[in-house]
């Protein structure tokens, strides 16, 4: 709205508008130029919709995080996320208005002497969002958080580990131990990590009605998580629920892990259990560290077989759509980005089609001898 600018009996220039609910706000000046860049500012940010009210900045980054977090729909492990990444910061007591970028900066920088950088990101997501919000509420006009440099991450193909054959086949050997018999009936769970591409809560969430044995395939509809000392259901991770389909020697050792442990198996059985609930966190975290040790494989890690399964499918010739329906990714974007190292380059086809071309043309040669001369 309008403003305008009169000179009062003191001398000094106060500067008036009218807010976006009619209120009539005033500013008082030394200097007309001072009154006048100050009423355009606020009247720019008034056409362009980014007008923030002057008390608005007081709320401090911890209370409007406190409001605003409960209307999110997070899972409970996410807010559980969220929460911490909040009370790793050194801003929390201060108003929006006083926190300015270098504050992000130097929080920043202390967190990358302490986690890894792709700890660092998913933190700095987190915070960049409650800023985003407080943006959006007209809390304050801008994002501290535009511009701060994250620390720089591996890349995906150095950062990646992928057993071998060899190595997943020792995983598979030592997985059922013969001398500890708590982890009977885990050669089965590895074997869906490393040859259907389930991550951890997955797996452990597949009951018996969920594979069709004569079909060959499994319906993944669900993830367990720890919630305390216990577990919750819930949907698999950002939805990616999907049809996963078994090779032949899958289904063999899954149904031999059903006859051993679940001969009189309900649909809605858990796959691997622990007592009379299912196997999870905790339960596959010691079962699979006792696996890799027996196997002489420490640096393995569970989601590592993931990786393998993937490599797998690319390796085979699966193109991406493939790939992602296959590893429950919410979008190619996500494969892309993660395995987008193991597919081969243009210049690999470039190569390999150059290849062929020459064999044939090697195979299909004649050679003509002609007054003692041969011809190609």
């Amino acid at each position: 709205m309008a403003g305008n600018i009169a000179k009062r009996p003191d001398g000094r220039w106060r500067a008036r508008y009218r807010d976006e609910r009619g209120r009539e706000r005033s500013r008082h000046f030394e200097r007309r130029i001072d009154a006048q860049r100050w009423l355009d500012e606020v009247t720019s940010t008034l056409r362009d919709g980014t007008w923030v009210e002057p008390c608005a900045g007081n709320v401090t980054f911890e209370d409007f995080y406190a409001d605003w977090a409960p209307r999110q729909l997070w899972l409970p492990s996410t807010r559980a996320n969220a929460d911490l990444a909040v009370g790793s910061v050194p801003f929390g007591d201060l108003p929006f208005k006083s926190i300015r970028r270098s504050h992000v900066e130097t929080w920043v920088k202390t967190a990358s002497e302490r986690w890894a950088p792709s700890t660092v990101k998913t933190r700095f997501v987190i915070v960049r969002s409650v800023f985003r919000a407080a943006v959006a509420d007209r809390v304050i006009g801008t994002d501290p958080c535009i511009g701060v440099t994250l620390p720089r991450r591996r890349k995906a193909e150095a950062a990646m580990q992928i057993p071998s054959v060899e190595e997943v086949g020792r995983l598979l050997a030592h997985a059922d131990s013969t001398r500890v018999s708590t982890r009977k009936g885990f050669r089965a769970y590895v074997a869906l990590c490393a040859f259907a591409g389930l991550r951890k809560g997955e797996a452990a969430a597949v009951q018996f009605g969920d594979i069709d044995f004569l079909r060959r395939i499994l319906t993944l509809s669900r993830q367990l998580q720890r919630d305390g000392s216990t577990y919750v259901v819930r949907l698999p991770k950002y939805g990616s629920e999907r049809v996963i389909y078994l090779p032949d020697e899958l289904v063999t050792v899954v149904s031999e892990h059903v006859a051993a442990h679940l001969p009189d198996a309900e649909p809605d059985d858990w796959l691997f259990t622990v007592g009379d609930g299912p196997m999870y966190d905790n339960d596959i975290t010691w079962r699979w560290r006792a696996t890799r040790n027996a196997a002489k494989l420490p640096h393995v890690r569970l989601h590592d077989l993931r990786h393998f399964y993937a490599s797998g499918l690319i390796a085979a010739g699966c193109d991406v759509v493939t790939v992602q329906r296959a590893l429950g990714h919410s979008t190619a974007t996500t494969t892309l980005n993660t395995y987008s190292h193991l597919w081969p380059t243009a210049e690999d086809r470039t190569r390999a089609a150059a290849n062929d071309l020459m064999k044939q043309a090697l195979g299909s040669a004649v050679v003509h001898f002609e007054d003692g001369a041969g011809d190609l």
